[in-house]
C-alpha cells in the first residue's frame, strides 16, 4: 500500500448509513482519491467502529491508505494506515508511541507554522493548514494565508495538507504554492456525480 500522502485526500462526511458512505466511498476512490479519512463526529462508538471496519477492508482492496480522524483506539482496532489528530484531540508523541513507527500520523495546525513543528518534532508525519477558504464544515475557522504553504515546505520535510472550502476552482492556487495534498469534504462526497468530482481535483495535481 502508497503511504504517501499526496493529491486528493478525501474526507467522509457524517452519514449514519453505513451503506450510503461505502457507495460513496467507492466512488471517490474509484475517481482516484490517493487518501481517505474516515471522520464522523456524531456517531456512536459501535457505528464508528462498524463503519471504519467497513471502510478499511474497501481501502485495502483499492490500496488507498485509511486514516481515522481523532479516535486512536479505532484506528488501532481496524488496522488503519493512520490517525489524524486536530488541536484538542490527544498528544501527538503519545499516539506515535502506539501506533509504532509504521503508521502514518497527521496533526492540524490550523494557521501556525510552529505547532506543524512541534507535531512534527513529535512524531507527526504530515500536517494540514486551514481553512484556506471559507468552509461549511468549519465556518469560524482560522484563515492561514496562501503564503504560509511555501514557508511550510521550507521548513518541514514532511507533506503539507491544506483543507477548508477547497474546490476545483481554487485548488490550483494551493497546488501552485506547493501543497501536496487537498484535503476535501463537501467538493466531492456533496457533488452531484461523486466519481467526477474526485476525478477532477487528482488531474489538477498531474498538471503540475
Amino acid at each position: 500500500m502508497s503511504t504517501r500522502i499526496a493529491g486528493l485526500y478525501a474526507i467522509t462526511p457524517d452519514l449514519s448509513d453505513t451503506d450510503d458512505l461505502l457507495y460513496r466511498v467507492r466512488a471517490a476512490l474509484a475517481g482516484g482519491a490517493r487518501v481517505l479519512q474516515y471522520r464522523n463526529k456524531p456517531a456512536s462508538p459501535e457505528l464508528r467502529l462498524a463503519q471504519a471496519r467497513a471502510l478499511q477492508s474497501l481501502c485495502t482492496a483499492r490500496n488507498v491508505p485509511l486514516i481515522i480522524n481523532d479516535h486512536l483506539d479505532i484506528a488501532l482496532a481496524v488496522d488503519a494506515a493512520g490517525l489524524h489528530l486536530g488541536g484538542e484531540d490527544g498528544d501527538i508523541a503519545a499516539a506515535r508511541a502506539r501506533l509504532g513507527p509504521g503508521k502514518l500520523l497527521g496533526a492540524s495546525c490550523y494557521n501556525r507554522l510552529e505547532l506543524a513543528e512541534a507535531a512534527v518534532a513529535a512524531g507527526a508525519d504530515h500536517v494540514a493548514f486551514g481553512s484556506f477558504f471559507a468552509s461549511s464544515v468549519k465556518p469560524d475557522a482560522v484563515r492561514p494565508p496562501l503564503d504560509l504553504v511555501a514557508g511550510a515546505k521550507k521548513r518541514l520535510a514532511v507533506p503539507i495538507i491544506g483543507i477548508g472550502g477547497i474546490t476545483p476552482g481554487n485548488a490550483p492556487l494551493l497546488i501552485s504554492a506547493g501543497i501536496d495534498a487537498v484535503a476535501v469534504i463537501s467538493a466531492v462526497f456533496s457533488a452531484p456525480d461523486i466519481e467526477a468530482a474526485a476525478r477532477e481535483f487528482q488531474s489538477l495535481f498531474e498538471l503540475h
